[in-house]
């Protein structure tokens, strides 16, 4: 979530903006350090002390992030008080209990060191011998950096080892089940974020080409958590995305210029790993395969990888990836016409289906390309009705190649009527090959055609039209007949610098009618936020007759009286 610094009130939840400004004002936050340009951080003083990160360019707050374990939105109160202590000269607020020194005009005028300067200070003024000691004394009593120490360094260990890393994320995870022997979801945020630190340890590792390390720690991480998955709610998928990582890392060795000791490993890893099953049931199963065959370099090991793939029953979706898999063998091991010739003869895989017409193209040889798009539109309509939009979409891309301005409007319409989301704005290639002066009536008559397909999708897609066409007053007449407080609010930016009492009006009708059939704090609080977008557009007015007519009508609601009280 992005923040515009000037304007971060308007961002966040009222609730997390009240408790972040009254962490602000009882003195909770430390004065933020500037860590590299850009960069602050700050401790934040809560339940613990919290550290708050940010990274600011150009006034906007472009990351966040906080140690603490609040997950219900995309903000804590943490993060909120950092932002009242950075923006508190314009606010003109100040913490009660920290008194404002006074800055001289010579302290104005010079820019603070940020903490990246300071260290690369110390670093050159103190000695080695020096440094050495006192890292021998943290390693001693502090163990998340002396495992830190010990991992980014592993390289130069004769030691180093895939257990070594199994180990710590087996305590990793011993900690976060608990008694319990489950890791419940805020628990999976906090192994995420231990085998995350160990992962960035792999990277640099693998920037540094200490491919070794890298791979053993990858290989842990995998292991370990694919096990944890039985026992962890990962709903915010903190374990899982580790896993990718971790494979995706490995990837990006197997394409290096590996040693062939290093080769050898990773490649024996992958094997073992399939044939063992460690990743069962899960996309990095197939994936071992995949990397296996980045790795290999002779024709017995592209028959071990092969004779794998033909004794293991699989899915249909497991069978178009295990026939890529041969496909980028034979390419390795045979050559391209063998490749072709695989290709033919499983034209059904959509993979597969995509490349030979993307190579069509590429030759223009355009006859052979839309024979194949056509006869997979015939083979996926039925069962497949996405994938055979998609072979509508490559008839587009050879019309395009072809500039066949006929076949490039038809299916250009036809694609957008549907609403294919892909990669091509088909209502911007339409406005390219029509005729200016016929392009209203054009519109008209595709508006139209929408309409009768009677689908819940043709609002936003008649709407998009508006908005491209800049029609603003048929989007407004668009959104009085489905005037829903969210649809107001989405196209409100569009409709707001010409209709703005006409906005403020709509929100006021919903808004009453919100509230006679919704009871709640957090409805209150819904309808709440509307009131102030309210005011925003200039209604203030309306608002106040509304916040009028809520407190007459509904007295006995306690929870809506407070809410109120804050518009």
């Amino acid at each position: 979530m992005k923040i515009p610094l000037n304007q971060f009130e308007l961002c966040i939840d009222e609730p997390i903006l009240r408790k972040g400004l009254s962490y602000f004002k009882n003195g909770n936050v430390h004065e933020p350090k500037e860590i590299t340009n850009g960069v602050f951080e700050a401790i934040v003083k809560g339940t613990d002390d919290y550290t708050v990160k940010m990274r600011i360019k150009n006034g906007i707050v472009e990351e966040h992030v906080c140690s603490c374990p609040y997950d219900m939105g995309p903000v804590c109160k943490h993060v909120v008080a950092v932002l009242f202590y950075l923006q508190q000269d314009e606010l003109n607020i100040k913490p009660k209990s920290i008194p404002l020194k006074k800055q001289t005009p010579k302290e104005k005028k010079s820019k603070k060191k940020t903490v990246a300067e300071e260290i690369n200070e110390l670093l050159e003024s103190i000695s080695l011998d020096e440094l050495q000691q006192f890292i021998r004394e943290k390693t001693t009593e502090n163990p998340p950096f002396r495992n830190l120490f010990l991992y980014s360094f592993a390289h130069k260990s004769s030691n180093d080892s895939q257990q070594k890393y199994t180990k710590q994320i087996k305590q990793i995870l011993r900690i976060a089940a608990g008694r319990d022997k489950f890791i419940f979801r805020n628990n999976a945020g906090y192994v995420g974020k231990e085998v995350y630190n160990l992962l960035n340890i792999a990277e640099k590792q693998f920037n540094n080409n200490h491919y070794k390390s890298t791979v053993y720690i990858c290989c842990a991480v995998m292991e370990e958590l694919t096990k944890a998955l039985n026992f962890a709610d990962d709903s915010n998928a903190d374990i899982s995305g580790n896993i990718e990582f971790a494979c995706e890392l490995l990837f990006r060795v197997a394409k290096e210029k590996l040693s062939e000791e290093i080769r050898k490993l990773l490649f024996k890893y992958c094997i073992t790993a399939f044939e063992k099953e460690l990743f069962s049931g899960w996309d990095w199963h197939l994936e071992m395969l995949q990397l296996a065959t980045e790795l290999l370099k002779n024709e017995a090991e592209a028959a071990q990888i092969t004779n794998l793939l033909d004794t293991i029953t699989l899915s249909e979706y497991e069978k178009g990836a295990a026939q890529t898999i041969k496909l980028n063998i034979i390419k390795k091991t045979k050559g391209e016409t063998a490749a072709n010739k695989f290709i033919a003869q499983n034209i059904s895989i959509p993979n597969f289906r995509r490349e030979a017409i993307a190579k069509f193209i590429h030759l223009k040889d355009f006859e052979k390309a839309q024979a194949l798009a056509k006869d997979g539109i015939k083979q996926d309509e039925k069962n497949k009705p996405g994938l055979a939009l998609e072979w509508q979409d490559w008839l587009l891309k050879i019309a395009l190649a072809q500039k066949d301005k006929e076949k490039i409007i038809t299916y250009a319409r036809f694609l957008f009527i549907d609403n294919f989301r892909n990669d091509q704005d088909y209502y911007q290639i339409l406005k390219n090959n029509i005729a200016s002066e016929g392009w209203n009536n054009f519109v008209e008559e595709m508006i139209n055609d929408i309409k009768k397909t009677n689908r819940w999708q043709n609002f936003d897609l008649i709407a998009k039209i508006y908005i491209k066409e800049k029609w603003w007053d048929k989007l407004l007449e668009l959104l009085k007949q489905n005037p829903a407080l969210g649809t107001i609010e989405s196209y409100e930016k569009h409709l707001s610098n010409d209709y703005p009492n006409e906005l403020v009006e709509l929100y006021a009708t919903q808004v009453l009618e919100y509230m006679q059939d919704n009871v709640g704090r957090n409805y209150y609080q819904t309808a709440c936020r509307y009131l102030r977008r309210m005011i925003k557009l200039g209604g203030r007015e309306t608002t106040e007759k509304i916040i009028s007519n809520l407190r007459t009508q509904y007295p006995q609601r306690k929870a809506l009286m407070d809410e109120l009280n804050k518009v």
